[in-house]
């Protein structure tokens, strides 16, 4: 059985976006949530910048986490021997929806969904995710696909102590 991995990241600004256009982002961002979320009238400024962001070039340099993110793939690849391909929640391409298309083109007969996010009550893990997965399913009824989630929390804990336990 074909399966692929789709691994799902947070996301954060590359540190050489301008800090000016940055700044304008997160002010329209605030202010559409204060008058009712991010919904289906977004504001075009911010539709935007948000695509600029996304798509600005990526370097170790000017994003740890996207190069860290993308190396945590390599990693998870030999370790399951499935390719895997990285969506990110925010700031990044490619986006989570994105990223599903992109390991359904291959044409698996399985798509894993995974994320680091471990804890419960995290908006990206508990509410967006699954979205992005139920539109998917929709388009895709003959791929089965699987999020990977919730951790169980004594599985995350004994997780911890291994780690911890080097610092004891």
């Amino acid at each position: 059985m074909k399966t692929i991995i789709v691994l799902v990241m947070h996301g954060a600004p590359p540190t050489d976006f301008p800090r000016q256009e940055l700044s304008e982002f997160f002010v329209i961002y605030g202010k559409m949530k204060r008058e009712g979320g991010h919904g289906a009238v977004v504001n075009p400024r911010y539709a935007e910048l948000e695509e600029k962001i996304k798509n600005w070039p990526r370097t170790a340099a000017n994003d740890p986490f996207y190069a860290a993110s993308e190396a945590l793939a390599s990693e998870l690849s030999l370790a399951t021997g499935f390719k895997v391909v990285v969506g990110y929640n925010e700031f990044c391409a490619p986006d989570v929806a994105t990223a599903l298309e992109i390991a359904a083109d291959e044409s698996p007969e399985k798509i894993i969904v995974a994320t680091p996010m471990m804890t419960r009550g995290g908006e990206h893990a508990e509410a967006e995710i699954p979205a992005a997965i139920r539109i998917f399913q929709e388009d895709h009824p003959r791929i089965e696909t699987v999020y990977a989630w919730p951790y169980d929390k004594a599985e995350i804990a004994a997780f911890l102590k291994q780690h911890i336990t080097r610092f004891v």
